[in-house]
């Protein structure tokens, strides 16, 4: 039975740490009330001036950047209708207004959580383009340069790579010069390799998007290649021929235009601006919810309502008081009235606050007890004397309530809260335990259970502590594998060591 338990005991261990470092790595799940991540806010001004009559104006978001989870988005303009429409299979604002005046600016606002770089997979892989009909001498000058790729390339990305560093060097290359004739620009070089790669009959496309700086306040967009592989599009740095994003790249739109058209207008440019922030990892792993995530982090906590929330965060804290309960009553050897009663306490602490607490239980027990002490006196019975105390302890409540507010003491504000079923419990327990065993040890549970009580309270009412039960409830695994093998512990109590010290000398 013993290896049974213990058995059990790794099995839960193992189970809970384990889920809950799959949350923290994996999901993000912050380990510290405390804990912040770094995330990007990304601005694009449209600015222009109308020339008369109604104006439209289009500018292209980004969709699902590689490496980033937008957050949260913010169109802000003055006095124009604003929508998001896919346009040319192109995520698309669409500002509008009758009759504007004067220079206009409108902003796009996006707050970014850098995350794990993942592939981009397409749902239907593109056809094959068709083949251009070059034209002599571009017609001998492109076959020559793609059956030297060819044959210095094993698949489509490293076609594409090599094709794209002999553009980007393209000194001692005749063929490639020829190509690049009056073409300088990287959006030209890509325009160049993706017609070429027409002729190997490869999709290729041009991708636009900015580089992040913090404070940066006019990014100039930067050109990359992209070519589909058979199962996704591979990005390709037209710089160098290298492959794959860097981490402070935000894809933007896939075009060779301009990101943003506006009709009846003229001075029409479009700025970026990007500057480094500080969010709450909580807050950015709800943000993060709401715009769909694991479904672990769906089917969590964190995704009931704010009021079920506080109750949970309460009641997941009872089996950590309990687990030292366990631990100071058959390791150590404190007395207290009954198991749960310090728990209770503790969490009657928590509207009080530790100190208050503490002064507003003694004071209420011992003037409970005196009344208690008289009540007997008058020769009650049991259950009409229980009563008797709870009016008692009611209107000592009510009392010390006024006089706080008198004192401008807003702790005993706070005394409305407290628990009067536990504190009637706690004077009758006392009281029985004071005729049974004598006032020395009904003083010594007492004070045993207020020993735990605050003891409990320090443990569970952490701020750390709280984040961390409700984040990873997983956890009361572990706290329930502890409590099993304490169970089965049958040795002395470190008090009665101390108890029976002269015996072993002895």
């Amino acid at each position: 039975m013993r290896l049974h338990v213990w058995l059990l005991a790794l099995s839960l261990v193992a189970l809970g740490l384990g889920m809950a470092w799959y949350k923290h790595s994996a999901l993000g799940f912050p380990l510290t009330a405390q804990a912040t991540t770094d995330t990007w806010i990304v601005e694009a001004r449209l600015g222009f001036v109308p020339v008369g009559g109604a104006v439209k104006a289009e500018l292209m978001l980004p969709e699902d950047p590689p490496g980033y989870r937008v957050l949260e988005e913010n169109f802000i303009s003055r006095g124009y209708g604003v929508a998001v429409e896919r346009i040319d299979g192109q995520r698309t604002a669409v500002w509008t207004q009758r009759r504007p005046s004067g220079r206009q600016a409108l902003f796009y606002r996006a707050t970014m959580l850098p995350q794990e770089m993942q592939r981009e997979a397409e749902a239907e892989s593109p056809a094959p383009p068709p083949v251009p009909e070059y034209e002599e001498p571009y017609l001998q000058a492109v076959n020559s340069v793609l059956d030297e790729v060819r044959s210095r390339s094993a698949d489509v990305a490293t076609f594409a790579s090599m094709l794209m560093q002999m553009l980007a060097s393209p000194e001692g290359n005749d063929n490639i010069r020829l190509m690049l004739e009056g073409k300088r620009s990287d959006v030209d070089k890509v325009a160049t390799a993706i017609h070429m790669l027409a002729g190997a009959r490869i999709p290729a496309r041009m991708v636009r998007g900015i580089t992040l700086e913090d404070g940066a306040r006019d990014l100039q967009p930067s050109t990359w290649l992209e070519v589909h592989n058979g199962s996704r599009w591979v990005p390709i740095n037209p710089a160098n021929g290298n492959t794959g994003y860097p981490d402070n790249f935000v894809k933007w739109w896939k075009s060779e235009a301009d990101p943003a058209r506006v009709t009846r207008a003229r001075e029409v440019n479009v700025r970026f601006a990007s500057k480094r922030s500080q969010l709450d990892a909580m807050e950015a792993l709800s943000e993060g919810t709401q715009t769909g995530t694991s479904g672990f982090v769906e089917f969590s906590l964190l995704n009931l309502p704010v009021q079920t929330q506080n109750l949970y965060r309460i009641l997941l804290l009872v089996p950590l008081g309990v687990l030292l309960i366990v631990v100071l009553r058959n390791v150590v050897g404190v007395k207290t009235f009954g198991t749960f009663m310090p728990v209770l306490i503790a969490i009657s602490f928590r509207e009080t606050q530790l100190i208050g607490g503490v002064v507003l239980f003694t004071i209420v027990t011992a003037l409970g007890l005196s009344v208690r002490f008289y009540l007997e006196r008058l020769k009650l019975l049991l259950v009409p004397r229980l009563a008797a105390v709870v009016v008692v302890v009611i209107l000592l409540i009510a009392m010390l309530s006024v006089l706080s507010y008198q004192l401008r003491l807003p702790t005993g504000l706070s005394v409305s809260l407290f628990p009067i079923v536990i504190l009637a419990m706690t004077i009758e327990r006392m009281s029985i335990v004071w005729e049974e065993h004598g006032p020395g040890e009904s003083l010594r549970q007492g004070l045993g259970s207020l020993l735990v009580a605050v003891a409990a309270y320090l443990l569970m009412f952490q701020s750390n502590m709280e984040h961390l039960m409700l984040v990873f409830p997983e956890l009361l695994l572990v706290v329930l594998a502890i409590v099993l093998l304490l169970g089965r512990y049958t040795g002395y109590r470190l008090t009665e060591l101390v108890r029976f010290r002269n015996m072993e000398s002895d």
